[in-house]
């Protein structure tokens, strides 16, 4: 798999941290070019240095994912740089709001976790695809959640905009398939990440709370464990996957 990947150009959005980091870092050991975009310039610059200790190539760009003359620069300067774009995760998002009832949700808090969690993607899609569309070839990944099709109590703002994700991948998939871009999503359960932390302190109001009794396996998941499907979809094994949300949680959707 790797001769696929090599020299080619991946980007990945929120990749200073968690699942976005692990997939940067995954890409970088497939041999591709890995550009490393996030808000915190710290953690994205901290992505970048660990790429290159273990030898692959890395650049950072920030990118505030919810403006889109942010995404525009970003894809700008990644075909600035690479002077193209083989494979994109479009994984950037916040929780929201966990715990809060949705009577309780404020209209600010609604619009920045819809900014960033949907429009966000839609905005990467939007100048990403006419680049691969060039090419003729790409393939495009976009963290969804396993709160893309099912819910919990207290989660309404971070489930509606993950199902608006699922739904915006499939409707990409149907667009993009002629030519020759393949729009995928992964959707990640209870992962050992720092999102998670905040996530499960704001559902349960416990700190360090534990919610590996979620998943069928009975432990949380890896960050590296959904960076092999982040990569495996966009590989050529993965040639027949279009619009597939490939869940990673551990069983806990079928619970």
């Amino acid at each position: 798999m790797t001769e696929w990947f090599k020299d080619k150009v991946a980007l990945v959005t929120g990749a200073g941290s968690g699942i976005g980091r692990a997939s940067a870092l995954a890409f970088a050991r497939k041999k591709a070019r890995v550009v490393v975009s996030n808000i915190s310039v710290d953690h994205g610059e901290e992505t970048v240095a660990l790429i290159r200790q273990e030898g692959g190539e890395a650049i950072f760009f920030k990118a505030d994912v919810s403006n889109e003359a942010e995404v525009e620069a970003l894809i700008n300067n990644t075909i600035k740089t690479y002077g193209r774009l083989d494979f994109a995760l479009n994984n950037a998002g916040i929780e929201g709001a966990p715990g809060v009832p949705i009577t309780k949700i404020t209209e600010k808090t609604w619009d920045r976790v819809m900014a960033v969690n949907l429009k966000g993607i839609w905005l990467s899609m939007k100048y990403e695809i006419p680049i691969m569309a060039k090419q003729k070839c790409g393939a495009i990944v976009n963290t969804a959640s396993t709160m893309s099709f099912i819910v919990a109590a207290s989660a309404a703002l971070y489930a509606a905009s993950k199902h608006g994700v699922a739904g915006l991948t499939k409707a990409a998939a149907l667009e993009c398939i002629k030519d020759g871009i393949r729009v995928n999503a992964v959707a990640p359960g209870p992962i050992n990440t720092p999102f998670e932390s905040r996530f499960s302190v704001g559902i349960t109001g416990l700190q360090n709370a534990d919610r590996s009794g979620l998943s069928a396996i009975g432990r949380n998941g890896q960050p590296s464990e959904v960076a092999s499907a982040v990569v495996w979809l966009c590989s050529e094994e993965a040639s027949y996957c279009v619009g597939t949300i490939l869940t990673v949680d551990g069983g806990q959707s079928i619970i």
